[in-house]
């Protein structure tokens, strides 16, 4: 029979010494993957680190600087946030898209993340925003952006004894809006076969300035598409630039084959949406001008 321990530190110093002792210990921030994992056989933790009762963890706060989410801060708590809905509208669209509400009452942006799977909704939508990660381990804390965190299906940057400590986006420049989108084969509750998020900021002649374009879902990690953030550059969005995004988010894409796509849709609806979720940000940054 599978014994593990709970463990239930109260500060990140204790949870790093717990995690620095023993390799073998996961953290558990909701447990919606994890506890999964566990019943199926997938993981067998010696111990459980539950980091939901470290004061900062449950932290969410909006400054001057951008929001600042502890750790162990539910979905359901994020996309109910005021601020997050109206500086961040395809984050929290993302959020939102995390199982059901049952789920989202445990479910968090670090167990998403950390569980590296190609399809989550949270890290495309964060990473276009440009999120960061701050992790805490025994050599003291660094920042990693969002897109750079996993390295493979199933694996991360951390180390023994690193767990995620809290999520960092800055604030939003003037007439900047973002916006999500993915493809799944029901109407809910599933997969994605596709995730996009876009991120433009507008000059004030409705001009995208800036842009970013983050695909999910159709590579082994989240994929940075430069080159479609490059072709709406420059742009009032016209059907040239929307086309020129779509092409290279097609190309950018590098997807598998699997029972729910093959590699020619999922490159073909990677642009579809690209144009489709740019087309929604672009309307929102016109809205803050």
């Amino acid at each position: 029979m599978l014994e593990s321990r709970y463990e239930a530190p109260l500060t990140v110093q204790d949870a790093v010494d717990l995690l620095s002792a023993d390799s073998e210990a996961r953290v558990l921030a909701g447990g919606t993957d994890l506890l999964v994992q566990l019943r199926l056989g997938r993981s067998a933790p010696s111990a459980f680190v539950d980091i939901k009762r470290i004061p900062e963890m449950s932290q969410l706060e909006t400054d001057g600087t951008g929001l600042h989410c502890g750790a162990g801060v539910s979905a359901a708590a994020i996309f109910e946030d005021e601020n997050v809905h109206s500086l961040w509208p395809g984050v929290a669209e993302a959020t939102d898209l995390i199982g059901s509400t049952q789920i989202q009452g445990r479910a968090t942006w670090t167990g998403n993340l950390c569980n590296a799977s190609p399809a989550a909704d949270t890290v495309p939508a964060l990473a276009a925003v440009g999120a960061q990660v701050v992790i805490n381990g025994p050599s003291g804390e660094r920042t990693v952006p969002v897109e750079s965190f996993c390295t493979a299906p199933g694996r991360t940057v951390l180390t023994t004894g690193e767990l995620v400590t809290r999520f960092m986006i800055p604030s939003p420049a003037p007439r900047t809006a973002d916006a999500y989108l993915r493809l799944i084969p029901r109407t809910e509750m599933d997969i994605a076969v596709v995730g996009v998020g876009v991120s433009l900021t507008l000059d004030a002649n409705g001009v995208v300035s800036a842009a970013r374009v983050a695909l999910g879902a159709v590579a082994p990690t989240v994929v940075l598409a430069d080159a479609a953030a490059a072709a709406l550059i420059g742009s009032s969005l016209d059907d040239a630039a929307l086309e020129a995004a779509s092409s290279a988010a097609s190309h950018a894409a590098n997807p598998i084959d699997d029972k729910r796509g093959t590699v020619e849709y999922r490159k073909r609806v990677a642009g579809v949406l690209t144009k489709r979720a740019a087309t929604i940000a672009y309307e929102r940054a016109k809205e803050r001008g």
